[in-house]
């Protein structure tokens, strides 16, 4: 029988690598609310993937800081993939809102904990509302068990390919959240011209408020009858979500 220390060991790289995936991941860690269901969470799935893939790990303890850094940044990686999925969307909410003129009526997100317009918050809750009916959060735990089999516990080094797969994502989440949001611009884009046409054409036209008011229609009016491409849209994401998610995998 393994010594109580090494098995000891063994479970905290465990729980550090699974504590950082539930702690960045969107759907598990983050939010302003009660704490205590992430931590029962995070003490249960440590300890049912340190029942299937862990083990004692013997280790001098400076051998053992560096093992639960790599734990970490493991963990942060894989939940980081599902977090840029989602900017995807929080970007097209964000350019929808600006030019909607919703700057101010910012409320306070209590997932990021930092102001956000009403259709970031629209999309970014359709979004995990979809990924949790298509399972998507059993992806996410599924990767993190795999994850212990193609980079074990109880070494230091990393991926040498998970830096780059994180640039790659960002720039292809950035390019999906402006297609995203393309559809309503373009209305938009449509609107700003007709209000200058109209502010030439009658002085004391009142640009401000008409503006306004022509903006929040035309974009709501927009997002009404583009609803139905939705659905072909949120799939979409998600399926760049596992695609992802098998590189991340592949670059451990």
């Amino acid at each position: 029988m393994a010594p109580l220390a090494t098995i000891a060991a063994g479970f905290l790289l465990v729980l550090a690598r699974t504590s950082a995936l539930v702690m960045t991941a969107p759907v598990f860690g983050q939010g302003s609310g009660f704490v205590a269901h992430r931590l029962a969470l995070v003490a249960a799935l440590s300890f049912l993937l340190y029942s299937v893939g862990g083990g004692p790990i013997e280790a001098a303890p400076v051998e053992l800081a560096l093992m639960l850094l790599r734990e970490v940044v493991i963990g942060i990686f894989l939940g980081t993939l599902l977090l840029l999925v989602l900017s995807a969307v929080r970007l097209a909410g964000e350019l929808i809102g600006q030019e909607m003129g919703f700057l101010v009526s910012r409320q306070v997100d209590p997932t990021t904990g930092v102001s956000s317009t009403l259709i970031l918050s629209i999309y970014e809750n359709l979004f995990l509302l979809v990924l949790l009916a298509l399972n998507g959060h059993h992806w996410l735990l599924a990767s993190l068990e795999r994850s212990f089999a193609l980079a074990p516990i109880g070494r230091v080094g990393l991926g040498a390919g998970m830096a780059q797969t994180v640039v790659s994502m960002f720039g292809e989440m950035c390019k999906a959240g402006i297609v995203f949001a393309a559809p309503v611009l373009v209305f938009l884009l449509v609107v700003s011209l007709l209000i200058g046409v109209l502010a030439r054409a009658v002085p004391g036209l009142n640009v401000l408020e008409a503006g306004f008011t022509l903006r929040i229609l035309v974009a709501l009016g927009t997002m009404f009858l583009l609803a139905p491409l939705m659905e072909p849209a949120m799939r979409t994401l998600h399926r760049a979500l596992t695609t992802w998610l098998e590189r991340g995998l592949g670059v451990l």
